[in-house]
C-alpha cells in the first residue's frame, strides 16, 4: 500500500494520529465485547481457577504474540527498530513497577485499559480512575515525581544502550516466536473449550491481539515513507493517558498516534456497547470503594511509568516483541496482583461465606 498520498494530504503527525485512530477502535471494540481483563484473569488465578477470564487472556497474549512475529518474519516489522528495544530497558522499574502497577490494577478493579473501555460505556467510577491515572502517569513522566522514577529505574538497566530480545538472547532459529505463540493458543483455545467460551468472544480476543501486530505494522510503515522521524510503537496506555491529558491543557496540541489511540479506544468500546446495548452510568458503591480505586489508580499511574507500560502496553505489546523487561514487568504484575487479592479479597469472601458445621 503506497502511503505517500496520504502523507502528502493530511501530514505526517495526522497520518501517525490516524493509524492510532484506526489501532483504537479496533483496540476498543475488541476488547469491549471479550471482555479482555489481566486483572480478571490474575483473580481467577489467585483463586486456584483457570476459567474464561485467563482463556481470553491468554488467547489474546497469544494472538498478539503470533501475528507480531509473523509479521517480522515475511518482513513487514523489525523489532529492533521498535522504541521498546532500541533504547535501555529497565530490569529495577520492571520488578518495582510491574509490582506496583499489580497492586493498583486489583486495587482500581482493572488495568488503565480496562478503564479507558468502562469509562467508555458510562462507568464513571472508571472515569474518576482514570483520570487520577492519567494524572499521576503525568507527574511521573515529566512532574514531581519523575526524579523518583528516574532514580529507581537507573538502579539496574539492560547493558549496550538497548533492551534485551529474549528470542536472541536465547539464540532461538528464525520463526520460534510463532511457534510460542501457536503453543500458548492452544493452550488458550483447550481452556476456552473446557469453560465453554463462546466462538464471538475467542474471536473478538483475537481481534484485541491482532490490534497490538497492527500497530507495530501500520508505525513500520509510516517510518519508511515518512519525511519526520517516526517513533514504531503499538498500543499501550500510560504515556499516551498522560500526553492524552496534555493534548487537552496544552496552548498548542499537537496530534500523534498516542492521542489517536486513545480516541480510537474510547470510540471503539463506546461504539460496541452501544450496539450491544449496553451503555450504563455507574458510580462508587460507597466512600471506601472510592478511596480504594483512587488509590489503585494512582499506583498504576507510577507503576506503568517505572514499568516502561501497563499490563497492554508491557504485559501485551513488549511481551509480542519479546522484550526482556515487558516479560519481566509482566511477571510482577501477575505476582503484585495475585498477592493483593489473597490478601484484600479473599478474605472479605470467606468471611461473607456460610458457616458450614
Amino acid at each position: 500500500m503506497d502511503l505517500i498520498p496520504i502523507l502528502d494530504w493530511i501530514g505526517d503527525t495526522k497520518a501517525m494520529a490516524l493509524a492510532g485512530l484506526i489501532v483504537g477502535i479496533i483496540f476498543g471494540i475488541a476488547a469491549q465485547r471479550s471482555r479482555f481483563c489481566l486483572r480478571a484473569a490474575t483473580v481467577e488465578f489467585a483463586n486456584g481457577t483457570l476459567g474464561k477470564r485467563m482463556a481470553v487472556w491468554l488467547l489474546t497474549f497469544s494472538t498478539a504474540v503470533v501475528w507480531t512475529q509473523t509479521a517480522e518474519y515475511t518482513g513487514l516489522f523489525q523489532s529492533e527498530n521498535a522504541r521498546m528495544l532500541a533504547v535501555p530497558g529497565s530490569y529495577s522499574g520492571a520488578i518495582i513497577g510491574g509490582l506496583i502497577f499489580g497492586v493498583g490494577m486489583v486495587l482500581a478493579r482493572g488495568c488503565s485499559g480496562r478503564l479507558l473501555i468502562l469509562a467508555a460505556t458510562g462507568n464513571l467510577r472508571s472515569v474518576i480512575s482514570g483520570l487520577v491515572f492519567a494524572i499521576v502517569a503525568l507527574m511521573a513522566l515529566q512532574g514531581w515525581l519523575a526524579p523518583l522514577r528516574r532514580a529507581i529505574a537507573e538502579l539496574w538497566i539492560t547493558p549496550n544502550g538497548s533492551n534485551i530480545n529474549l528470542l536472541n538472547a536465547l539464540h532461538l532459529p528464525n520463526g520460534s516466536g510463532i511457534v510460542i505463540g501457536l503453543g500458548t493458543a492452544a493452550i488458550a483455545l483447550y481452556l476456552a473449550y473446557k469453560n465453554r467460551v463462546g466462538v464471538q468472544v475467542l474471536f473478538m480476543a483475537s481481534g484485541v491481539g491482532f490490534a497490538i501486530a497492527l500497530g507495530w505494522v501500520l508505525t513500520t510503515a509510516l517510518a519508511a515513507v515518512s519525511f519526520d522521524p517516526v517513533q514504531i510503537e503499538s498500543a499501550t496506555f500510560t504515556g499516551p493517558s498522560a500526553r492524552t491529558l496534555m493534548f487537552f491543557i496544552s496552548s498548542n496540541p499537537v496530534l500523534d498516534f498516542d492521542i489517536g489511540l486513545i480516541f480510537g479506544v474510547f470510540t471503539g468500546a463506546f461504539l460496541a456497547a452501544f450496539f450491544a446495548k449496553e451503555l450504563q452510568f455507574l458510580g462508587f458503591e460507597s466512600a471506601d470503594n472510592m478511596k480504594r480505586a483512587i488509590v489503585g489508580a494512582a499506583l498504576m499511574g507510577m507503576g506503568g511509568m517505572l514499568a516502561g507500560g501497563c499490563a497492554i502496553g508491557a504485559g501485551v505489546t513488549g511481551g509480542s516483541i519479546f522484550a526482556a523487561t515487558a516479560w519481566l514487568a509482566l511477571f510482577c504484575m501477575w505476582i503484585g496482583a495475585v498477592i493483593t487479592t489473597r490478601i484484600i479479597d479473599q478474605p472479605k469472601s470467606m468471611a461473607h461465606a456460610p458457616r458450614t458445621t
